[in-house]
């Protein structure tokens, strides 16, 4: 059974905002203190994420009966439910009283003005179901239009449905939508892989590919390119695991580093690689170089970040999106 707590931002009315983007809410029971931090403005191609710290009294670790911590939450689009998720353990205090609960969903570049809310489901300290509900503000994003001409070669890429081509992309999907809850490998903000500043194209462009044939198709530009010379230096976004490190037919020389339960960051286009799958890398550390492998009409590095499988706008991540530095106040 779920009992629904319509009151608890009323409770909490006098909402903090913080200097990025964090919505700060309490919920105080007699058994804990539930303080919730997310960012509230649904915009397409972003994310939202959501923090639950809960904080138990000392007293609460000396009880006999420790009931499973679960807490889930689901994006509705008016009476119905477009993403969800369940939340993952980021860590403990040192006074071993409060505990982390992160959890982000993606949101599509197709999004649409609409009305949207967003619902939590916990239970903490007893078998019983509680949920509540959010508040989100749509803020639409254009997104730019592009042509590109291909030679014979990237045509060939673009227009190749050979069975190596298709069991490639078959395996880096399977890659990008699975979700480890126990992978939880950095929370801190991410970097720029790159010290360039020059984009040759951008997150969620909507893309026509123009063929030798007289022929096109349309698509979606997942990550940002930035045009750098080849051979330049490629650092991974944030500390994580390599779990691909392979030449693939469409993205060149390509690196998948997985940074938490269900979100990858993604280098392609390389020249060279510097790490092999299962390797752990650091936030900084050069992974290899930038190149024009795979499907490039010139030199570049293209930049992805995938959450559940969708992408989303890399820059989302520089920012303070786990509310670290929240949590790190209490």
């Amino acid at each position: 059974m779920k009992k629904i707590y319509k009151l608890f931002l009323v409770a909490a009315i006098a909402l903090h905002f913080s200097p990025l983007f964090a919505v700060t809410a309490k919920y105080q029971t007699e058994n804990y203190t539930l303080t919730v931090n997310y960012n509230d403005s649904l915009t397409p191609g972003d994310a939202i994420f959501v923090r639950l710290s809960l904080q138990q009294p000392k007293s609460h670790k000396k009880n006999k009966v420790e009931h499973e911590k679960h807490a889930s939450m689901q994006l509705y689009q008016g009476n119905k439910i477009i993403e969800k998720a369940v939340f993952y353990d980021v860590g403990k205090k040192k006074n071993q009283t409060s505990t982390e609960l992160l959890c982000g969903l993606p949101l599509s570049t197709w999004l649409k003005n609409d009305i949207y809310s967003l619902k939590i489901i916990f239970s903490f300290d007893e078998k019983e179901l509680k949920e509540f509900t959010l508040p989100l503000t749509f803020k639409d994003r254009n997104f730019d239009n592009e042509t590109l001409d291909l030679d014979e070669s990237n045509t060939a890429i673009k227009t190749d449905n050979s069975p190596e081509r298709m069991a490639q992309i078959e395996k880096l999907n399977n890659i990008l939508f699975t979700t480890i809850p126990t992978d939880v490998f950095s929370t801190q903000n991410y970097i720029c892989p790159t010290t360039s500043t020059r984009y040759t194209a951008h997150f969620g462009d909507r893309r026509v590919y123009s063929y030798i044939n007289g022929k096109s198709s349309t698509s979606v530009h997942f990550g940002n390119d930035y045009g750098i010379p080849e051979g330049s230096t490629v650092s991974a976004c944030a500390d994580g695991k390599v779990v691909m490190a392979e030449n693939r037919i469409s993205t060149g020389w390509s690196i998948v580093v997985e940074h938490l339960p269900g979100l990858y960051s993604l280098y392609y286009h390389l020249s060279e690689m510097e790490v092999k799958e299962g390797d752990m890398v650091k936030q900084g550390q050069e992974i290899g170089k930038s190149g024009s492998t795979g499907l490039a009409t010139g030199p570049h590095l293209h930049w992805e970040m995938r959450l559940n499988g969708e992408a989303v706008r890399p820059e989302f991540f520089i920012s303070n999106f786990s509310f670290e530095a929240e949590a790190a106040e209490k």
